[in-house]
């Protein structure tokens, strides 16, 4: 029985990333190893968070389970390298712009799934008592691949010079939000005192709102442009 709900959790997790990867066209363009590439980015663009993090802000002994915004604050804002990492990516991938963003999206999502939840799973699923907390992480991670890849899609049109001006202002508020959005989980979790499902289906409606904003700004793209090998 155990068993069987690990299994549950990992196809929950990891199914949709497989079919996003069969039914995006990525798998046509034999791009499983430029996906793998982005991963690599990926873990090092979190190595240098990592020394970033340790080096200027040192983990403090907080009292209670009170909310050090100004910290976290600082936090979130090291996350801006994440966008930079995106931007490298697409930078060096030879393809089409939709190639481009769906395989850094892809890669990092996958890289990221990997290092987080892989082992969680594998040694909390397979306990003796269920837990919801495991499917709620699997949702998570599907939730996760559809913040990335509107993450690298906002990221290349950014970088775009032929990008309508009145839609900057839309695309850096929405990179934005998505840099500072576990500060705001946080402040969900503190202040509104939010439940695990509750707050899993926030974060849900906030990606997938991001997610379609983010599209019918590419859609407004002419298609010879999202077609465009730049």
């Amino acid at each position: 029985m155990t068993f069987f709900h690990f299994g549950n959790c990992v196809a929950l997790a990891y199914i949709p990333y497989a079919i996003v990867y069969k039914c995006s066209g990525l798998s046509e363009y034999n791009a499983f190893w430029k996906c793998v590439k982005a991963g690599g980015a990926y873990l090092f663009t979190q190595l240098c968070k990592m020394m970033v993090l340790a080096t200027f802000f040192p983990a403090t002994d907080s009292g209670g389970n009170s909310l050090d915004i100004t910290g976290e604050f600082l936090k979130c804002t090291v996350d801006f390298a994440d966008l930079l990492g995106l931007h490298l990516i697409m930078t060096r991938i030879a393809g089409k712009s939709q190639l481009k963003f769906m395989v850094a999206g892809m890669g990092w999502a996958t890289s990221e799934l990997i290092m987080t939840r892989v082992i969680p799973l594998w040694v909390g699923a397979r306990g003796v008592e269920f837990d919801w907390k495991y499917v709620q992480m699997s949702f998570d991670s599907n939730v996760s691949l559809v913040h990335h890849i509107s993450t690298a899609m906002l990221v290349w049109l950014y970088s775009r010079n032929d990008v309508n001006k009145s839609m900057i202002p839309v695309i850096v508020s929405l990179l934005v939000l998505g840099c500072y959005r576990p500060l705001i989980v946080e402040i969900l979790i503190h202040a509104v005192g939010l439940g695990s499902w509750m707050l899993l289906i926030a974060k849900t409606l906030f990606t997938l709102c991001g997610g379609l904003i983010t599209l019918q700004m590419y859609l407004r793209i002419p298609t010879q442009l999202q077609n465009s090998y730049y």
